[in-house]
């Protein structure tokens, strides 16, 4: 009998290197196509050069630069000509600053449908907006697949959204995405794959997919995916890369681990509030808040359909007084369409500050809102403080909310506009891209050039026979990376300086935190529920690791944040009863027993002596394979790539 495929299976299995498809177990994938960012990007090629691979392995890597692009030092502009050499020496694609947001970009210059791509942000699935199989991770992992190796992941269970109807005027993808986080939450994706199946799928562009799996990160999700059909097909001859175009369907009859309707035509206008994305409710039922700020723009709302829509929106008004409306197109594409069509004219005519195409206030690089302001943005994250200013009220909407409430200087429901603007798909994009550099054709005659602000990559021993030390810190449910490892203008220049990052571990939760780290001789960390959610940035598990950070006892961990952890050498262990989550103490003494032979006995349980003379056991569980132990045991994935190497060779 002929096995049926789903969408996710069927590009799962086409890749297979190891393993299977068994939700929960271990499996490895081959990558196709990586991307970084400069936030992550500079680690990352840092430790694919200690790989020692002569060249990027994969059929095609780039190197986007759409963070740190505020130059008030030479740190960034530093990291950017280092990326932009070991680019060209190495094979990868370069995108300079203000081409444009990783993700947007490489949808349209490079998504292919049934390929995969394995990106160092945590936004990577905006790719299955366009059929692909794009998974976030942690910049280790992408330098692995950069010089040729597998990505090892838990095999995802794929669930269905089966979409159905039409959206209503006035409601946009955003509101769908808002609505499945409504009801599924932060952690209703986690160890699964949304696949969108269903009627509902052919009435939404791929911009408007791409809004959906961007967000599907959101929900923890290793990856969301939609088909490949004749709307994918459509943006592709626009982009003037049809040749990359295949359709790519989920077989009828094709098994799901799960399944769950939207109903396309019910969606209304919908706004995240302060402090989660699923904390979510109608926009109708907090119209008439004050706004003090409307950002709009980021890698889930910035595509030309969403500018489009907006500058209409604008056209002939005047933005409220005492709203300040920033607007940041998603890449030079948009941005010189929008200049083509008198479209940015209106914006600017209607009073709006117009910046460059790039990340900036959705990672807290610039923009931030006013002492205790409320802004409102088209973003993906509302964490609290990752505006860039602490007591802001951060609320999450589509484009057509934050236009409307831009000029009404209160939160307002668009519907009651009447007619909202109308958008075409252009027959053919103005080609995007004219500032992206290809790898060069005399690598051999390529510098790298280093600035001072790039040391060298840190290095972990071996896991050590027993582990022990002091709980340096306790923290509840759902820490984020951002609580972990904050971004913004003041921490991201950093990021190729752990010495000088690690000083800022914690900084929004505990600012002692490295001091007391590195006058403990490192320690252990306790969490709550979904240790770990939001971005990949694995500098969240390197800086702690850096500063001896020998384990996290959580109730449950986020995948890319977990991964990150074993990656450099940090033991990530499971309350076998969440109870006993209550019986540790910040300061309590902690210690693991022969952890090699408790790892390797098989029955994933840990002992942990805790408290007073370590006189209180209290049993962990843990999901490693045999794999990641031996990382682990390594003191992380360089250690143990660099092992398996020597024994090659030998």
């Amino acid at each position: 009998m002929k096995k049926t495929h789903s969408v996710t299976s069927r590009i799962l299995s086409g890749h297979l290197v190891e393993g299977g498809l068994e939700p929960g177990t271990e499996m490895a994938i081959r990558i196709d196509q990586t991307l970084t960012q400069d936030a992550t990007g500079t680690m990352a090629c840092l430790q694919f050069e200690a790989m020692g691979a002569p060249r990027v392995q994969t059929e095609l890597s780039v190197s986007y630069v759409d963070h740190n692009t505020l130059q008030n030092g030479f740190e960034n502009a530093d990291d950017h000509r280092f990326l932009r050499t070991i680019a060209a020496k190495y094979g990868m694609w370069f995108s300079p600053p203000g081409n444009g947001v990783c993700h947007q970009a490489h949808l349209e210059r490079f998504g292919v449908p049934g390929k995969t791509l394995l990106g160092s942000d945590s936004h990577t699935p905006t790719g299955g907006g366009i059929g692909m199989i794009a998974i976030g991770a942690g910049g280790l992992d992408v330098a692995v697949a950069m010089a040729g190796g597998a990505f090892n992941l838990p095999a995802p269970a794929a669930t269905l959204v089966w979409l159905k109807g039409k959206l209503r005027p006035w409601s946009s993808a955003k509101d769908v995405i808002l609505e499945i986080l409504r009801r599924k939450t932060v952690r209703g994706g986690v160890g699964r794959v949304f696949e969108y199946g269903g009627p509902g799928v052919k009435t939404l562009s791929v911009p408007e997919r791409a809004t959906i799996t961007n967000m599907g990160a959101e929900l923890g999700c290793t990856t969301s995916v939609f088909p490949s059909d004749e709307r994918t097909l459509e943006f592709m001859k626009a982009q003037g890369r049809a040749s990359s175009w295949k359709p790519l369907e989920a077989d009828a009859g094709a098994c799901y681990h799960d399944a769950f309707e939207i109903d396309l035509s019910k969606i209304e206008p919908m706004v995240a509030m302060p402090h989660s994305p699923d904390n979510v409710a109608a926009v109708a039922s907090i119209s008439g808040m004050p706004v003090d700020q409307v950002c709009i723009g980021s890698c889930t709302n910035a595509s030309l359909k969403d500018m489009t829509t907006v500058a209409k929106m604008l056209k002939g008004k005047q933005v409220a007084r005492g709203v300040d409306l920033v607007i940041l197109p998603g890449s030079r594409q948009t941005l010189q369409a929008l200049a083509e069509s008198g479209d940015l004219a209106a914006m600017i005519a209607a009073g709006a500050r117009v910046a460059e195409c790039v990340c900036g206030p959705c990672i807290g690089m610039g923009m931030a809102p006013p002492s205790g302001g409320v802004t409102l943005r088209t973003f993906n994250r509302n964490f609290e403080g990752r505006s860039g200013t602490a007591d802001a009220g951060v609320y999450l909407c589509g484009p057509e909310t934050a236009a409307a409430s831009a000029l009404a200087g209160a939160i307002t429901d668009p519907r009651g506009l009447g007619r909202p603007p109308r958008f075409v798909m252009p027959e053919k994009f103005i080609p995007g891209g004219a500032s992206l550099i290809p790898p060069s054709k005399n690598p051999e005659s390529v510098k790298i050039i280093r600035g001072p602000n790039i040391k060298p990559l840190p290095r972990r021993k071996a896991m050590p026979a027993s582990l022990d030390g002091k709980v340096l810190l306790k923290v509840g449910d759902n820490i984020t990376t951002d609580h972990i490892m904050p971004a913004g203008g003041k921490v991201l220049p950093l990021r190729s300086n752990i010495p000088a990052i690690s000083e800022h571990v914690f900084a929004a939760v505990d600012p002692g935190f490295p001091a007391r780290a590195k006058a403990e001789g490192g320690g252990f960390i306790v969490g709550g529920v979904n240790y770990g959610q939001g971005s990949s940035r694995e500098h969240a598990a390197l800086a702690p690791s850096y500063l001896g950070v020998k384990a996290v006892l959580a109730v449950s961990f986020a995948r890319i944040h977990r991964a990150n952890l074993v990656n450099f050498g940090i033991l990530p262990l499971i309350f076998e009863d969440a109870k006993d989550y209550a019986r540790i103490k910040q300061g309590d003494a902690v210690e693991i027993k022969n952890v090699a032979a408790q790892l390797k006995s098989g029955g994933g349980k840990v002992e942990v002596s805790i408290g007073a003379g370590r006189s209180s056991a209290v049993r962990f569980a843990h999901d490693l394979s045999p794999r990641e132990i031996d990382i682990l045991l390594a003191g992380g994935l360089l250690n143990y790539a660099g092992k398996k190497t020597a024994k090659k060779k030998s």
